[in-house]
């Protein structure tokens, strides 16, 4: 069972999580060591300031802690419908949720094909062979914000080309959101949800960064950005709607910090794969993201989230983007990809192990109940 959905290197990560105990009536904090899941929470109970300790490595390495279950049974009850306690939850809790938009050239060129096509899936593919035209350069080679990056903004301009989503793909500012609300994202297992409205969306698989209120990034793990490109092709303002609904943000399995084996470096040249099998019609769509190909450096996006300009008490989480804009015809020629419900969704990339959701509808799903009132409660017993 851990194959594939732990790290390659399991032994020598530090892992932190959260799962749900229903003895505890609530989330806990644990860390897996030697293949076995252990509650932490009488050492520290809260993601955040986990987080925030120097000592976080050593106490998930050496911490005492009940023994709740081996990993691969945590696994399997996170994977049944209705989960079985103990299952895994998003592995963040009080943190902000943040996210980077067009920070791959690839997604650059499809956020501008959303907004011409203003929502409709049947225009993708003939403008997507007039964009390739008119720009008839390689935007991945374009460093945002640069003399060069002016220099086409002009030319694009003066064609009639210049897109929103081109201001933010190279200008000097990238794009940063909220993409949902503290306590709100689900974990490994849980299924994800689509706003009943839209007929044109995707995954979007993202390595994630753990960032401390210092704006220190301490750790990784993965997201799914689920995204409604029907929606938000229609207005750049309905972006909330597009982003932001019950069960539209997956982060996980595992927050793994920072350490000798695993460094920002190692997030920097990683390669993330996704592959989506279609549970109603046998599809099956495989590719990958490689983040040596990303416009902006993680640190980069760090800083332009936090700063003097902006500060986070209980840290956040950052999504840093993706390449992947999926174009593989699925229910009519020159339309793309679009989910099915039922949909596995699998992000993987060897470092952080894989994120497994199902695709649901956000209005079918279960609602979102447990919040910040919930969790000061659970913390009050």
């Amino acid at each position: 069972m851990t194959t594939g959905i732990l790290p390659t290197d399991h032994l020598h990560a530090r892992l932190a999580g959260r799962i749900w105990r229903d003895d505890a009536r609530g989330p806990v904090l644990v860390c897996v060591r030697d293949g076995q899941v252990i509650d932490i929470s009488t050492h520290c109970n809260v993601m955040a300031d986990l987080l925030e300790r120097d000592d976080a490595l050593d106490l998930i390495a050496n911490a005492d802690g009940e023994v709740l279950c081996d990993i691969d049974t945590l696994l399997t009850n996170s994977q049944q419908v209705p989960p079985r306690a103990p299952y895994l939850l998003a592995p963040c809790d009080v943190q902000a949720i943040k996210a980077c938009g067009v920070t791959f050239a690839v997604s650059l060129l499809e956020r501008v094909i959303e907004e011409q096509a203003g929502g409709d899936a049947s225009r993708a593919s003939e403008l997507r062979e007039e964009l390739k035209h008119v720009i008839g350069t390689d935007l991945s080679r374009i460093t945002p914000g640069s003399d060069a990056a002016i220099t086409l903004k002009t030319e694009l301009q003066a064609r009639g080309a210049w897109s929103q989503y081109m201001e933010v793909g190279i200008g000097a500012d990238a794009e940063v959101f909220t993409k949902a609300q503290p306590f709100s994202s689900v974990g490994f297992g849980a299924s994800v949800g689509l706003h009943p409205a839209s007929r044109w969306n995707n995954p979007e698989p993202e390595i994630v960064l753990a960032v401390d209120a210092q704006g220190q990034a301490r750790g990784a793990t993965l997201g799914n950005d689920v995204n409604l490109r029907d929606i938000e092709g229609r207005s750049a303002l309905l972006l909330g709607k597009a982003k932001d609904n019950n069960a539209s943000c997956a982060i996980g399995p595992f927050i793994r910090l920072f350490d000798d084996h695993f460094t920002l470096d190692d997030v920097r040249n990683a390669q993330v794969s996704l592959r989506i099998e279609g549970q109603d019609d046998g599809f099956v769509l495989e590719d990958s993201s490689d983040m040596r190909e990303i416009s902006r450096d993680p640190l980069d996006l760090v800083q332009q989230t936090t700063g003097t300009h902006h500060q986070y008490p209980d840290g956040f989480m950052l999504f840093l983007g993706t390449m992947f804009s999926p174009i593989k015809d699925r229910d009519g020629t020159g339309e793309g990809f679009t989910h099915h419900l039922g949909d596995r969704v699998t992000i993987a990339t060897p470092k952080l192990g894989a994120l497994i959701n199902h695709v649901g509808r956000s209005d079918q799903l279960p609602p979102w109940t447990y919040g910040i009132r919930a969790f000061l409660a659970h913390q009050r017993r």
